[in-house]
């Protein structure tokens, strides 16, 4: 069985712009999308911290330093300019297998301040929470 799993986070990024007219997904800063290791045109599930919307796009890259956050097409009417946003990418992974999700916690200016690494064990594989349960 597979299970989606996050494999990367920016953690509160400010948006820059909101473009109606655009044709569609969020523009993010390269050096950003690098950092966590999503792809252009990975699927991105993006929350506003600041009304709640969620919406799913795919990510594409704006200039690499530029710190650029633009939400486009249609899901600029759910943010403003000016929101704060999560930016999230999930894999599917195999009982088995391991993830590792990478989280960028952002700043100002959309900077990186920080980057937090975890190692997470796949229920029912070998020395997982599950299967000690099922050993005892």
């Amino acid at each position: 069985m597979f299970r989606q799993f996050m494999h990367a986070k920016l953690h509160r990024c400010t948006v820059t712009r909101a473009d109606l007219d655009y044709i569609g997904s969020i523009s993010v800063d390269t050096d950003l999308l690098e950092a966590v290791g999503i792809l252009p045109y990975e699927k991105v599930l993006v929350v506003d911290v600041d009304n709640g919307a969620r919406f799913e796009t795919y990510a594409i890259e704006a200039p690499a330093g530029s710190g650029t956050i633009g939400i486009n097409g249609g899901a600029a009417r759910l943010v403003q300019t000016g929101d704060l946003v999560l930016i999230i990418a999930f894999a599917y992974v195999g009982q088995g297998e391991t993830v590792k999700p990478k989280t960028a916690i952002i700043g100002r200016d959309n900077r990186i301040e920080a980057i937090i690494e975890d190692d997470v064990t796949i229920p029912g594989s070998p020395g997982s929470f599950i299967e000690g349960i099922r050993q005892n």
